[in-house]
């Protein structure tokens, strides 16, 4: 019999790996505490039709890359539906923002979500077919502020604190417009007919969107088409004043509050429902593949879903390229238990677990050996898993004095038990 393994694209997360995984996301709690952001849960798999209307028919992710599924109706009263695992959240975020008439409430919402998305694509290094973002939104009525630019520059200025917070040191942020529907509409013109002469020297998916989306074209990673795309118009000479004016006041904003940045006039993002602010955080330790994360403004979104106009910008990061970048920089050590405690002999069991017991409610953390291994396996056991060894006898719980010693500095101490604690903590 075949051994079952984890489905391609798919992977366990181990420790002690899971442990950088949790301090990301706690990071990014914290973090969107600090800027009066909330969570959402939305549910993993959405009607069909709400990804096909909000990202775009005719992005790789709706046309390609989906797992959807006919769910049959069990009842009479039921209807067929078409579902689908969401392959991004900004679309269940505004759908929730609409169902739950959060609009109503005339105030701004700003909501964070964390968890699995999944698009079946190739899998490589740091993209897989089920993968974690985190992500955040800012949207609501007009009347409270959501167009406003202030709002693209604070989304900014929190992420730029974000990655500074979780250690990752050397990101580049790159901003650009892709302005309003009207002026991407002027510009898909303009990028059409620039693309007539040259599109049969580019690549199967560009000779396609040539015709159906010529903006999804300024997306291409095939190497050949490169020096064809530098070549084409770029989006600002299309901008109406209006989008001209936003951007020059994101960028006034973030000059005031000294976040660098760099304008990248190819930068587009690959969904349908970005307007005027689109943005990427890149860094050079991922090689090729250097995005960290990305977004943008989202003014037709709720609209396009058939709900009331609600502008909104927002962003998502994969935490699987997250935790590369942590561990290419080598900004992550190991986490080891505060203490391991080697019972000697299987008598002294139980008093081993009322000590760590008494020590984890103290806040430490505390692995636990067995009165049956040598002492030379409770070494180096202890001495892979945790920073000190707390050893306990007969002798050590008569006297009370606990004999501990500690790995990094290789010293051994006597300390009572009530100030073992303390002794751990220091």
């Amino acid at each position: 019999m075949a051994t079952l393994k984890a489905v391609r694209g798919t992977r366990d997360l181990l420790p002690p790996e899971t442990a950088l995984w949790n301090r990301i996301e706690a990071t990014a709690r914290a973090v969107f505490a600090r800027y009066n952001f909330g969570e959402i849960r939305t549910p993993i798999f959405e009607d069909t039709s709400l990804f096909a209307r909000g990202v775009g028919e005719e992005t790789d992710i709706v046309s390609k890359e989906m797992y959807t599924w006919e769910d049959r109706a069990r009842a009479q009263s039921e209807k067929t539906q078409m579902l689908t695992l969401r392959p991004e959240n900004t679309a269940g975020v505004v759908r929730a923002y609409i169902e739950h008439q959060l609009g109503e409430t005339g105030q701004l919402q700003k909501i964070y979500y964390i968890g699995p998305q999944f698009r079946r694509e190739r899998p490589q290094k740091g993209r897989y077919r089920q993968f974690s973002q985190i992500g955040a939104e800012v949207l609501g009525p007009t009347s409270a502020g959501s167009e406003s630019p202030l709002r693209d520059a604070e989304v900014l200025e929190m992420l730029a604190t974000l990655l500074d917070e979780l250690g990752i040191k050397g990101w580049v942020l790159e901003l650009n417009s892709v302005g309003s529907a009207a002026d991407r509409a002027r510009y898909n013109d303009t990028l059409r007919a620039a693309l007539v002469p040259v599109v049969g020297q580019m690549c199967v998916d560009c000779q396609r969107r040539a015709v159906t989306n010529p903006l999804r074209v300024l997306d291409c990673k095939v190497p050949a088409d490169q020096p064809i795309i530098e070549k084409l118009p770029v989006i600002a000479d299309s901008l109406d004043e209006a989008s001209k004016a936003h951007f020059d006041a994101v960028l006034s904003s973030l000059d005031a509050a000294g976040v660098p940045y760099t304008r990248n006039h190819r930068l587009v993002r690959g969904l349908d429902y970005y307007t005027r602010t689109t943005f990427e955080f890149t860094h050079s330790g991922l090689g090729a593949q250097n995005a960290l994360l990305g977004g943008g403004r989202y003014d037709g979104l709720s609209e396009a879903i058939g709900g009331p106009k609600a502008p909104g910008i927002g962003f998502a990061m994969g935490e699987d390229r997250l935790v590369l970048t942590l561990q290419a920089l080598e900004a992550v050590a190991q986490t080891k238990a505060d203490a391991f405690i080697a019972p000697l002999g299987e008598n002294m069991n139980p008093a081993a677990l009322a000590l760590a017991r008494e020590l984890r409610r103290d806040g430490l953390s505390v692995d636990l050996g067995d009165g049956s291994f040598r002492l030379k396996k409770s070494f180096e056991t202890a001495d892979k898993t945790a920073r000190r060894i707390v050893i306990l006898g007969e002798d050590e719980l008569q006297s009370g004095i606990l004999t501990v010693k500690d790995f990094a500095s290789g010293t051994q101490s006597k300390v009572p038990r009530g100030e073992l604690v303390a002794f751990l903590k220091g």
